[in-house]
């Protein structure tokens, strides 16, 4: 394939691209170069959160006539209406939006405004998570990192799962220190295969954060806008965080962008000696792109949250009915799903062969595989692309 050679040459990647060159995108399907059709099952990781190509979303954004570009210092409307957009969806008394190119580029404000704010400078983080991949983001996620980089920010404790009373307690022996920022977590953590705390955790937290002077940030890169349910995952469990972060689907994949949103005093903390900038972020395209992707989201909220409920009580049927080799822990909120088994290289192994069968879906490591799908993804395209996974099996 002359694409891959070229890519091999030019581009520098972590691991060798896949034998899978994309040219077109519709609905919940993809399209390679071979002229094939596949089952989106992911939706570029939790990106195309109501399908690719809508057509209502696509036609307002083709009218954009604003500027190419602002700079930041400036006054610029849409920037106005994105922030009260987020405002007023977003749980508890956030306010305030940082401007931000991705995810990865919100949880490093998030973790500088946190360090601002309390003047502290230690974290608390979950076992095995993903935050992003810059310096300070790799430092509260996953301890391998540390295998890769020796000199990540030493100062954050990670908890392990499962998140239950017992790790509440621990989180409380730390935080009676008074030297915690803030405790940093998904509030349903897609990167541990869809791992879901339970309500005693997530209200723990809360209150322990709140009495410790610890801020709460909750990363819903991934789990935001509709993913697991509802709106935010957050609201799961009624948590009102400090700093919530945002990007992937806030634009549904028609452009980059990301958003660290506070509460007015985090981001007070934030003003003249502690700020924050980004020459790209909120790109003028790129806030169209969201503030069009969200209302309608907004508009068509109730619709999409019953089709998500329904979808995931028909993946997890079908996937509980399938005869896998090995014992399946299957986890689920909303569409955001996961599989597990005990063992080694299984998982990898099927989501191979359904990518050569024509359905996509992520390995997340050796043991589990996650499914993420569209929102409003249809009945009959869930069938038809469980029957190929059943069929690889």
């Amino acid at each position: 394939m002359k694409t891959k050679k070229t890519d091999l040459k030019f581009l520098a990647r972590d691991l060798p691209p896949e034998d899978l060159e994309i040219v077109k995108s519709e609905g919940y399907f993809l399209f390679d170069s071979k002229g094939k059709k596949y089952v989106d099952f992911l939706m570029g990781w939790c990106v195309g959160n109501i399908g690719w190509g809508n057509k209502e979303i696509k036609k307002k954004i083709s009218q954009y006539k604003g500027p190419d570009y602002v700079r930041p210092e400036y006054l610029y409307k849409s920037w106005v209406e994105l922030a009260e957009l987020l405002a007023k969806i977003t749980p508890g008394k956030l306010q305030k939006s940082f401007r931000a190119t991705g995810g990865t580029e919100a949880v490093e404000i998030a973790l500088q405004a946190a360090m601002s704010h309390t003047k502290r400078y230690k974290f608390i983080s979950i076992e095995g998570s993903y935050h992003g991949h810059s310096i300070g983001a790799m430092s509260v996620g996953s301890s391998d990192f540390r295998g890769w980089y020796k000199n990540l920010l030493p100062d954050c404790h990670k908890i392990k799962a499962p998140l239950d009373g017992k790790a509440a307690d621990q989180i409380e022996e730390l935080l009676k220190q008074s030297d915690i920022a803030a405790l940093i977590m998904e509030p349903i953590i897609c990167s541990l295969g869809v791992e879901i705390p339970t309500k005693e955790f997530m209200s723990r937290i809360q209150f322990l954060c709140r009495k410790y002077g610890t801020l709460l940030i909750m990363d819903e890169v991934a789990t935001g806008f509709g993913r697991t349910g509802k709106l935010f995952a957050s609201e799961h469990f009624g948590i009102e965080p400090d700093i919530m972060c945002l990007a992937k689907s806030i634009t549904g994949g028609y452009g980059g962008l990301g958003a660290t949103i506070t509460t007015e005093e985090v981001a007070k903390s934030m003003e003249f000696d502690f700020s924050f900038y980004s020459t790209y972020g909120w790109y003028p395209l790129s806030t169209e792109a969201a503030i069009v992707n969200i209302k309608y989201i907004m508009k068509h909220k109730k619709q999409l949250e019953k089709n998500t409920n329904e979808m995931s009580k028909f993946f997890v049927e079908r996937l509980s009915q399938m005869k896998f080799k090995f014992p399946a822990k299957i986890r689920a909120k909303g569409l955001a799903i996961g599989v597990e088994f005990d063992q080694l290289g299984y998982a990898n192994k099927i989501v191979a062969k359904a990518q050569k069968n024509g359905v996509l879906f992520s390995q997340l490591n050796n043991k589990i595989f996650v499914l993420f799908p569209a929102l409003n993804i249809d009945r009959k395209t869930v069938a038809k692309g469980l029957d190929i996974l059943e069929k690889c099996l």
